[in-house]
């Protein structure tokens, strides 16, 4: 459980919260376990990121200019019922944490709330992203630990790079599906892709310390998860 934000580490967040001192305080620590973090100062801005950008995280103050955190929400939960959501708030307003309530959210702090309580919201928001699972049985002899970002096979751990378990969880998300070249190298990186042998190469590693057993290659169509 100590390393479970790790798993953020792969991971993208929006944070929309309309006071800049608090905002600026709050970006810090984001940054210190996401990816990237994508910062709205009002709701609407805030849903126009979250159409571009589909964050894997959501983190909303309810008093916003323009559209309130929980009209967001209602906005984002109309199209996707599990991403983890935060929700901020400067009152301990009843009416307001039943709104919250009735949209599925993670966790509901109160304003001013202290580092530790934000940072187990996103220890919340972390398993709910693996669906609350610590281990993901690869085989019957191989383990995959997403906290600690390495294999176990036969009581042998094997680490992965960040980017070796970002792969792997990719193809775990999509298990029994052939994935091709083009899939995997836009899921990873998009635009800013390396170059064409460079993940050639990630994927060779990831094979090796997996096993070619477990990540088979479909010749000229792409590599499956068996």
């Amino acid at each position: 459980m100590n390393n479970i934000l790790s798993i953020l580490e792969n991971r993208t967040v929006l944070y929309a919260e309309d006071e800049p001192g608090i905002r600026a305080n709050v970006v810090q620590i984001l940054e210190l376990f996401f990816d990237k973090v994508f910062v709205a100062k009002d709701g609407k801005e805030a849903w126009l990121l979250y159409e571009e950008e589909n964050p894997d995280v959501l983190i909303v103050d309810i008093c916003m200019p323009l559209m309130d955190g929980l009209e967001v929400v209602a906005a984002v939960r109309k199209s996707n019922q599990l991403i983890p959501i935060i929700v901020l708030s400067a009152h301990r307003d009843e009416a307001n944490l039943w709104r919250a309530v009735e949209q599925k959210i993670s966790k509901y702090l109160t304003k001013p709330f202290r580092k530790e309580a934000l940072l187990e919201a996103l220890r919340v928001c972390a398993l709910e992203l693996l669906g609350g699972v610590l281990h993901v049985e690869l085989s019957l002899d191989l383990v995959y630990s997403p906290c600690e970002k390495s294999l176990t096979c036969k009581e042998e751990k094997i680490p992965l790079s960040n980017q070796e378990s970002r792969l792997l969880e990719y193809f775990i998300a999509r298990r029994g599906q052939t994935l091709s070249f083009e899939e995997i190298q836009d899921h990873l990186w998009g635009y800013e892709a390396p170059s064409k042998e460079a993940i050639k190469a990630l994927i060779k590693s990831l094979r090796k310390k997996a096993g070619k057993e477990h990540i088979k290659n479909h010749y000229g169509i792409g590599y499956i998860l068996d």
